[in-house]
């Protein structure tokens, strides 16, 4: 009788105690204060700030748990309840949703397992559905990545800058292959390269109509959540001929009319080269009789030339594994040299015979995406992202005729992750870790920063930049050095986009791993 009574006494003062509150409410009040300390404080890169975010959530959760299982004071019977409820919602969420990409500050993207994955667009075919009629070159042509001066750079357009009154007219939407690759464009052939299935494809499409004229498809798949799926290097068109670097390192040459295949390379296999993280991501550089590509290969085979034709190796030169940026020519002094960033070293090559003209190290642990800037006065400029910074440097020339580089300014102001930047006027233009901002090449100082377009690409059209935001909206900003002033923004894809935006005037491409549109754009001669 007496221990009734003392069960009965402990579970009335339990009662009377009632729920302990204060741990659970302890925990959310750290976790509040944890991101205001993460998100508050201009950090180096947003990435952290996402991956301590998520790292407080996940604890802020595990603590909640622990605090209903033996520190709130509710019936065990409520408490298994509870701890059911989180289990069968968490079951739910892991047998119906994955992540299916992230970001480019690796804030996860997620979607219902059961919706269309990688490649579920019809498998093309090599086999011509119209062609090409003729090769029509025009003063207008986009023929390689970042256009005709691979500096996403276009003068004399006439864009009338009215988006507000006179936005672009959509001619053309439909569903496109997963890739990164932007659009190359001759006359009114758009090629692209797309993820069907387990084939990497290269794709003609009529530029005015949308309509498929020729595919071409080769046994290729590179899948990743964190890089996204398929390949990312945009073609080259030149010669006659469409020449592509897939994601898993196969180049081919194909046919403009036709995209009947010429010949192809694997350039990882014959220049003992080793597969990059996220994916062969280089487009070829056409040059003279040479359709250069940078292989990444040891002993001399880093940066490699096949005859445009044949496919016969012509030269090879350097030794330094390949980053995610492609072979460009440049002036420098004025003599031609190709420049290309490396894993960890900016490179100038000899275009007649792939001997390394200089060498400036950049040792960190970052990727190397970003097109070095060549601006006046013999220097260079690169920027790398992941709160490394930009750096300039000197390029000079000695009695001998050899070349020497040397640092001049460290800032960082300009963390260009996988966007390229554009110089105007004693400026560099580009997206500092996802927003617009101006800086001085004279010393690398900001002059402003706003507007946040995420990890999205831009263009220089006349004195405006047309910008394709991470998160698919088409954005229209003035070229000025002294304020940011967005004209217009108007929705155009709606995921996430991370190809380079094409421009053939008076037609503006975009794709991203979803679909593609074409836009017609308004001009001032109209």
């Amino acid at each position: 009788m007496a221990d009734n009574d003392n069960i009965t006494s402990k579970k009335k003062n339990n009662a009377a105690k009632g729920i302990r509150w204060w741990p659970l409410l302890t925990v959310i009040g750290l976790a509040v204060i944890a991101l205001f300390a993460i998100w508050i404080p201009n950090a180096p890169f947003r990435q952290n700030q996402v991956i301590a975010t998520g790292i407080v959530i996940v604890l802020a959760l595990l603590l909640s748990i622990l605090w209903l299982m033996f520190l709130s004071r509710l019936r065990w019977k409520t408490r298994l309840l509870g701890l059911g409820i989180i289990a069968v919602v968490g079951l739910a969420l892991y047998f119906s949703v994955e992540i299916k990409a992230v970001s480019g500050d690796l804030v996860p993207i997620v979607a219902w397992k059961w919706s269309s994955g990688v490649g579920d667009l019809a498998i093309g075919n090599s086999k011509i559905a119209s062609g090409v009629d003729g090769i029509n070159f025009q003063p207008t042509d986009y023929p390689q990545f970042l256009g005709p001066g691979r500096n996403a750079i276009l003068q004399d357009i006439g864009l009338l800058p009215e988006w507000d009154k006179r936005p672009p007219q959509e001619v053309w939407r439909q569903p496109i292959g997963e890739g990164l690759s932007g659009f190359a464009i001759v006359g009114n052939a758009a090629i692209t390269q797309e993820q069907r299935g387990e084939q990497e494809m290269v794709v003609c499409y009529d530029l005015k109509t949308g309509k498929v004229l020729w595919s071409h498809g080769y046994k290729a798949l590179y899948a990743s959540p964190m890089a996204g799926n398929g390949p990312r290097a945009t073609p080259t068109v030149g010669m006659g001929r469409v020449y592509t670097v897939g994601s898993t390192g196969i180049m081919a040459c194909l046919d403009f009319k036709t995209g009947k295949h010429q010949w192809s390379r694997n350039i990882i296999e014959e220049n003992g080269a080793e597969h990059i993280e996220f994916g062969y991501s280089g487009s070829p550089l056409l040059l003279d009789t040479l359709a250069i590509v940078a292989a990444g290969g040891p002993d001399g085979k880093s940066l490699v030339a096949y005859h445009w034709e044949t496919g016969d190796m012509v030269w090879s030169g350097g030794s330094d594994p390949t980053g995610h940026s492609s072979p460009q020519l440049s002036m420098l002094f004025g003599e031609p040299q190709i420049l290309i960033l490396n894993t960890h070293f900016l490179v100038a090559h000899d275009p007649t015979n792939g001997n390394v003209l200089w060498r400036q190290e950049w040792k960190i642990n970052s990727q190397f995406v970003a097109q070095p800037l060549v601006v006046p006065g013999e220097k260079v400029f690169v920027s790398l992202g992941y709160g490394a910074g930009c750096k300039l440097f000197q390029i000079s020339k000695n009695e001998d005729g050899s070349f020497r580089s040397s640092e001049l300014w460290k800032s960082p102001r300009m963390k260009a992750k996988f966007t390229n930047v554009v110089y105007r006027n004693d400026h560099i233009f580009g997206l500092d870790d996802g927003v617009l901002a101006c800086i001085s090449v004279a010393n690398g100082k900001r002059k402003w920063k706003k507007g946040r377009y995420g990890h999205g690409q831009l263009i220089m059209v006349d004195d405006h930049f047309v910008i394709q935001a991470e998160n698919g909206d088409l954005a229209l900003v003035e070229v000025n050095s002294e304020k940011y002033n967005e004209i217009a923004r108007i929705p155009a894809l709606a995921s996430r986009t991370w190809n380079n935006p094409t421009i053939s005037s008076p037609y503006l491409l975009v794709r991203n791993d979803r679909e593609a549109i074409c836009y017609e754009l308004p001009l001032e001669s109209e």
